[in-house]
């Protein structure tokens, strides 16, 4: 990547403008980062570079990557957090919205990851750390594409650590469970209800509480290849 532009590490994260995201940009800003963010035109929080990005372009991603080479010279940890989610029964399911659920929960991530090898690689070192969910483990009925996306990305993992390890990269998956953002607003007070009794703390996770996980792991230096799971305990008898 060149000489260093910044003395402070640089942690990229891809989906920054709200929820996780943006309480990640937050946790690594707190620990002394320098912080990129991607957005959509909505913005990113204070202290966040932020960089207008289409994660289901690749020419787009790559063009954020690049930004972030030139302006700061050095990349030590990308978080993938970008999602998004469809409602419907697998039957009455369109082409259309897997379409759109793969590109941007899957082919993203598997363009940040190639991205992050690149720049990563030249310097040694890095964590790459991608935000699945913990439904790619048990299943949600009416998002099929949602959970396939998000159980690909284990995969993607398994056989990337074996790539990055050799040039010093760690590359690890968070699995969050049920958390207080935009997506979870949208179920009915009924499902919400019986989120919060199949955990064992009875209660759904704050982002920043995921955003601290998130943080921590990214800077185990032991760690890769790692499916972790930051759910309050639900899902584990799985």
């Amino acid at each position: 990547m060149g000489k260093f532009i910044v003395e402070s590490p640089v942690a990229f994260v891809v989906g920054a403008s709200r929820g996780i995201g943006k309480a990640t940009a937050s946790r690594f800003l707190e620990e002394g980062y320098v912080v990129a963010g991607t957005h959509r035109g909505s913005g990113v929080g204070d202290g966040v570079h932020g960089i207008e990005c289409d994660v289901t372009d690749a020419a787009s991603m790559k063009a954020a990557f690049k930004e972030i080479a030139a302006t700061f010279g050095r990349l030590d940890t990308v978080v993938y957090n970008a999602g998004v989610a469809r409602q419907d029964l697998l039957i009455r399911m369109r082409n259309e919205d897997l379409r759109s659920v793969m590109e941007t929960n899957l082919f993203g991530a598997f363009t940040s990851v190639q991205e992050s090898l690149k720049y990563m690689g030249r310097a040694r070192s890095g964590s790459i750390v991608l935000i699945s969910s913990e439904s790619s483990r048990t299943g949600i009925p009416g998002s099929a594409h949602y959970t396939a996306s998000k159980a690909a990305l284990d995969g993607l993992v398994r056989s990337a650590m074996w790539e990055a390890g050799p040039r010093g990269i760690r590359i690890n998956v968070v699995a969050p469970g049920p958390t207080q953002t935009d997506m979870l607003a949208k179920i009915e007070d009924a499902d919400l209800d019986r989120l919060i009794d199949s955990s064992p703390l009875r209660r759904i996770a704050e982002p920043d509480e995921i955003a601290d996980a998130i943080f921590k792991i990214s800077t185990l230096t032991y760690l890769t290849g790692a499916l972790i799971p930051v759910t309050g305990g639900e899902g584990l008898g799985y």
